[in-house]
């Protein structure tokens, strides 16, 4: 077999186990680097990695391999594989090499599908940041999500937070969603969300198994309260059913934007690890249907986009906030890529 030399794609591992280890997952970190040595013993998988379109990082690639294997050791086989996630051993090249050599097929064809974490602790950035808009205009929400997988985000107003000093939502809910907290707290508002819906390319849905299984498998496997906090969340989501649209983002976007507003409500476009998956002109584009849509705001039909996404140089994730009729733009905090923790800025220097 020929032996393939490292790329960009296979040196995307060994940078996302870094970061891993770096952000609490030990364990993970140790089966992408088992993963970076044993790749080998699937030659099909390799392959496809190894010629990778694009960003490797920006695609989540090293991620999409772990949820392939997690997706395996949850059903049981192979059995040393599922035994390693377990816990009850830690030969990761011994059962990394054997998942990859019997199971190349399979981790090739989940590859080809970006990931699904649809990471309920990010609600408590989207939730801040309506905080900020609700106290500065008390009107209620109009939600359009880009990106939104299963539309679990779409039901933060159902999630109980503590951000700080202040709690938001559900207090009697089942997902509770209190990231550590740096900086001064949120300010106090009453956030009331009238509508919400989202877009997705591949859009999953909580009531069917194989969708619900597919979150799961990308939760990491060292951090069993991830996976506790997206049940309940599912569950939620199994009861209240998300309105999630399949389609292209920002077609269904410019179509959203160009319906008429009700007057007295916010309309807030929201996205959350989403842009990275975007190409530089479809980004661009975005872009420019926001700033047309926010050149028609007016104060009693305001609009407002909340992101939470990666930098362009991935140094950071960044919470941004831009308000419209206005304009004003404001990074509110440095959030951790999961929702861990939150440092928070508040309104501070608002760049134009």
């Amino acid at each position: 077999m020929k032996v393939l030399t490292r790329t960009g794609a296979t040196q995307a591992f060994m940078e996302q186990a870094e970061s891993c280890r770096s952000t609490g997952s030990p364990f993970l970190a140790s089966v992408l680097e088992a993963v970076d040595r044993q790749l080998h013993l699937a030659p099909i998988s390799g392959r496809m990695i190894h010629d990778w379109p694009g960003d490797p990082a920006a695609a989540a690639l090293a991620l999409r391999v772990n949820g392939a294997l997690h997706s395996l050791a949850r059903r049981g086989e192979p059995r040393y594989l599922a035994d390693l996630y377990n816990g009850e051993h830690d030969d990761f090249d011994g059962a990394i090499a054997e998942a990859l050599s019997q199971e190349d097929q399979f981790i090739a064809d989940w590859m080809r599908y970006p990931t699904q974490t649809n990471e309920v602790a990010r609600a408590a950035g989207i939730m801040s940041a309506l905080l900020v808009v609700a106290a500065e205009r008390p009107t209620p929400f109009e939600i359009l999500e880009l990106g939104s997988s299963c539309g679990l985000n779409l039901n933060l107003a159902r999630y109980a937070y503590t951000l700080g000093g202040a709690s938001a939502g559900d207090p009697a809910s089942a997902v509770r969603i209190a990231p550590r907290w740096i900086g001064a707290d949120p300010p106090a508002a009453l956030v009331k969300i009238v509508t919400a819906q989202g877009v997705d390319l591949n859009p999953l849905s909580a009531l069917n198994p194989a969708h619900r299984e597919r979150l799961l498998s990308f939760t990491w496997a060292d951090q069993p309260a991830r996976s506790r906090r997206l049940e309940a969340a599912l569950q939620i989501a199994r009861t209240h059913p998300p309105k999630v649209h399949r389609g292209d983002a920002k077609l269904w976007l410019a179509q959203r934007l160009a319906e008429r507003q009700s007057e007295g409500v916010c309309r807030a476009v929201v996205h959350s690890m989403f842009i990275q998956y975007l190409s530089d002109q479809n980004r661009s584009e975005v872009a420019k249907i926001m700033a047309a849509a926010g050149a028609a705001a007016t104060a009693s039909r305001p609009l407002v986009e909340i992101s939470l996404e990666w930098t362009h140089d991935r140094r950071e994730v960044q919470l941004r906030c831009t308000r419209w009729p206005d304009g004003d733009s404001t990074v509110l905090a440095i959030c951790h890529a999961y929702g861990d923790w939150v440092e928070w800025r508040g309104l501070g220097i608002v760049a134009r």
